[in-house]
């Protein structure tokens, strides 16, 4: 089987098309220009990944990568960036996935899977949430995941391409940087702690992820349906924050701020920093992290495909810890 992964200069990405090459998969990987010396630093040739240079606005660039394809895993995306205007989101989360879905079709691709984000529910109001659960995007990355998913799954019902939409949840581990500045912060005792602490949060390792993903390309079953896919437990957001501590060595924050006027504050920035092109350094968003529970319920991708992710979280933290302990970032 030849399958195609976008984004796989990524975290997320460079961990699937390694998984999938490990499988046994023939693997190509889509890069853009810019980051192809990235993408052969990480030794990913060397992993027998084949790299198509192509760009996700790029029709042509898409058709020559999706040829003689059997299954497209779509993880690129554009994320949060300061100052990126509302346009270039749609341009690559939304026009970008209508392209690769054409180009898909076009070349007789079978299965096409989506990577969106659990962030589409926003809020869980009581979790743990499904998919069946109310969407609430809360920024203009998730609006644009939303709509991309939810044209992925128009297409796959007008055109002969098996469409699956995968929600990850907190995905994390060896080589991820996102989650770097918690334990950075928990590790110098600097950590903000937000409000009571009792939010539920939910993470899944990359590995448990990645092989959701392949799982999501490869059974019969999974066309036309939608998977949360997350890791084996969740905690309060005060849970995780001590595991952490305790792998890290140090007591967990005592202090608990209040929210809002740092909320305030987040709005503040925003509004001064966004439209000059400057990185604020306080988010709203940062704050919804101590305010909004994300906490899921993967019975449906367990029943129909076998999903069972292995890696808990304290072993989790345990490896992710190591890894920045070894790179040097803690």
């Amino acid at each position: 089987m030849t399958v195609l992964v976008t984004g796989v200069s990524g975290f997320t990405g460079g961990h699937l098309a390694r998984h999938l090459a490990a499988a046994g998969r023939r693997v190509r990987g889509l890069v853009r220009p810019g980051s192809l010396e990235r993408a052969r630093a990480a030794g990913l040739e060397e992993a027998g990944i084949e790299l198509a240079t192509g760009d996700l606005t790029d029709l042509a660039s898409l058709e020559a990568a999706c040829r003689d394809v059997e299954v497209v895993y779509h993880i690129a995306a554009t994320y949060r960036q300061a100052g990126q205007p509302n346009s270039a989101y749609r341009a690559i989360n939304v026009e970008g996935t209508r392209k690769l879905l054409d180009a898909s079709s076009g070349c007789g691709v079978t299965r096409f899977m989506h990577c969106s984000t659990g962030g589409v529910h926003g809020h869980v109001e009581h979790p743990p949430g499904t998919e069946d659960s109310p969407l609430g995007p809360g920024d203009i990355y998730q609006v644009t995941k939303l709509e991309a998913e939810q044209l992925a799954r128009r297409y796959g019902e007008t055109h002969a391409l098996d469409v699956t939409v995968a929600r990850p949840i907190g995905i994390y581990g060896p080589g991820d940087t996102r989650f770097l500045k918690m334990f950075r912060g928990i590790a110098r005792r600097r950590f903000p702690m937000l409000g009571a602490g009792e939010v539920f949060y939910h993470l899944t390792y990359v590995t448990d992820l990645v092989e959701g993903f392949r799982l999501c390309g490869e059974t019969p079953a999974a066309a036309g349906r939608t998977y949360l896919l997350a890791g084996p437990d969740y905690t309060t957001l005060s849970e995780l924050v001590g595991l952490i501590a305790g792998e890290l060595g140090v007591d967990p924050p005592r202090v608990h701020l209040p929210v809002w006027p740092v909320w305030l504050a987040g709005a503040l920035c925003e509004a001064v920093c966004v439209p000059l092109r400057i990185e604020p350094p306080l988010y709203r968003r940062r704050v919804d992290f101590y305010t909004k529970s994300r906490a899921f319920d993967t019975t449906r991708a367990r029943a129909e495909l076998g999903y069972a992710p292995r890696v808990g979280l304290r072993e989790g933290i345990a490896r992710t810890a190591a890894w920045y302990r070894a790179q040097g970032l803690l």
